[in-house]
């Protein structure tokens, strides 16, 4: 005969009014090689963009005007970056996919992650679907043409 390991009854009543946490919808995101990234309480797509790399931005902290977002980052903290922008550098701390090392996310303050106000993810660098690539992985890519091969 089997053991019984608890005689707990789960219950619920269609009269009863929906939670936040039951109503709240989780967007899960992949890496390019199918590995598991991000789980956020938002669609990205909906998340603004910076305009100076199209990165989308994640509010990791409450502001006056604004409520963090509720996310779980899965990727690997790296050696910090300087890239160049117009008028100076920027310092970035960034985060790789722990199976392929490609830089998925990165913020402007050492890690742990959300240590600081904001956390960008890369433009094209994950997907809603395992193993797709997502739409905009190659958009801003220039193809060079025969004329410009030397």
């Amino acid at each position: 005969m089997p053991k019984v390991v608890s005689r707990s009854a789960v219950s619920s009543s269609t009269d009863a009014r929906p939670t936040a946490s039951s109503t709240a919808a989780l967007r899960v995101y992949y890496c390019i090689c199918g590995e598991f990234i991000l789980v956020i309480d938002k669609s990205l797509t909906a998340l603004p963009r910076r305009q100076t790399d199209g990165a989308t931005v994640i509010r990791c902290q409450d502001s006056a005007d604004a409520k963090a977002r509720v996310f779980k980052l899965n990727a690997t903290p790296k050696e910090p970056i300087l890239v160049e922008r117009q008028g100076g550098h920027e310092k970035q701390y960034r985060f790789h996919c722990p199976r392929c090392a490609l830089p998925v996310a990165y913020q402007s303050t050492p890690p742990p992650a959300k240590s600081g106000p904001f956390l960008y993810i890369f433009k094209g660098a994950l997907s809603q679907i395992q193993g797709q690539v997502p739409p905009d992985a190659f958009e801003d890519e220039k193809l060079l043409s025969d004329s410009t091969i030397a």
